[in-house]
């Protein structure tokens, strides 16, 4: 994918609700995310562009709340 294309659908990605999920559509958004952050990884690896780490960071905490709502709070 080109560089373009890809911050195109990370954009997508982070204005996309996640309130009324189920834990499904949780871990297929985690999922997305994933495929997403190491695409643009491979880019920036070669172009070492700024503006694709902050697009890595917006999609990494997304993620990581994501993931934190599958896995619930510890019972203990």
């Amino acid at each position: 994918m080109t560089q373009d294309l890809l911050i195109e659908k990370a954009e997508e990605f982070e204005k996309r609700p996640m309130s009324h999920m189920s834990t499904s559509d949780r871990v297929e958004a985690s999922r997305e995310a994933k495929s997403l952050i190491l695409s643009i990884n491979e880019i920036y690896k070669k172009t070492k562009d700024s503006k694709l780490m902050e697009v890595m960071k917006n999609i990494t905490a997304k993620k990581r709340k994501i993931e934190k709502r599958i896995k619930g709070t510890p019972l203990v």
